[in-house]
């Protein structure tokens, strides 16, 4: 069993192929049969997902048809446009959990989970007994956007602000890992954190070796 993360697929979101995203898919059929088929790629039965949000801007009876294609054990985190789980007549068990926000533990590692980036996100300064990051936020609703640049920017310059911190030798800096699990990142193929922290130390341009113990370089 594997835990994998993915947000922002927008099921059924047709706009999204010529705007905004600009997909280039032919119709929003061709968009959602590309998404399942890399789902159902990697997924398999027991395997664990988390939704970080805007799966689906359909209603709820084609939305339950798209979850029950897909494999796995499925958690979402509420995006701005799940409308689907206002209708009190979705069947909301096809998801394990729906949470606004959450926070887990992924092989010795805290995971803060929103749709929305946060910032200041609890456990930003925790550090493993090896002086490596052990906490990382995951997150979407930002795209590929003027947004997501801004996000980057902001954990750029956190990372070289140092200051003195009890219980530690020399100045430190916030680690900030903060990672956009917009799809389009992945070419729609939900991934590990141990992926998702790869690809966003390829999208900063910078080397990233995962630890046996969980944290990175």
């Amino acid at each position: 069993m594997g835990r994998f993360y993915i947000s922002d697929q927008h099921f059924f979101h047709e706009s999204l192929n010529s705007r905004m995203d600009k997909r280039g898919f032919s119709s929003v059929e061709e968009m959602n049969e590309y998404m399942i088929a890399r789902w159902n790629s990697r997924i398999r039965k027991n395997d664990e997902v988390v939704i970080l949000g805007d799966f689906s801007v359909a209603k709820a009876p084609e939305t339950e048809e798209i979850l029950k294609r897909l494999k796995g054990k499925k958690m979402l985190i509420e995006g701005n446009h799940d409308r689907y789980l206002r209708d009190k007549n979705f069947d909301r068990d096809l998801f394990v959990w729906i949470k606004p926000y959450a926070s887990v533990h992924d092989n010795n590692r805290k995971v803060i989970l929103s749709h929305y980036p946060v910032f200041c996100y609890d456990g930003q300064y925790h550090m493993s007994d090896k002086n490596k990051p052990h906490t990382y936020m995951l997150y979407g609703h930002v795209h590929d956007t003027y947004d997501e640049k801004l996000v980057m920017r902001f954990q750029k310059e956190t990372r070289l602000e140092t200051r003195e911190v009890y219980g530690y030798d020399g100045p430190m800096s916030i680690p900030c890992n903060m990672i956009n699990t917009f799809c389009l990142f992945s070419d729609y193929l939900p991934l590990t954190l141990d992926e998702w922290i790869k690809v966003q130390a390829e999208r900063e341009g910078r080397a990233c070796d995962i630890l046996p113990d969980g944290g990175a370089t």
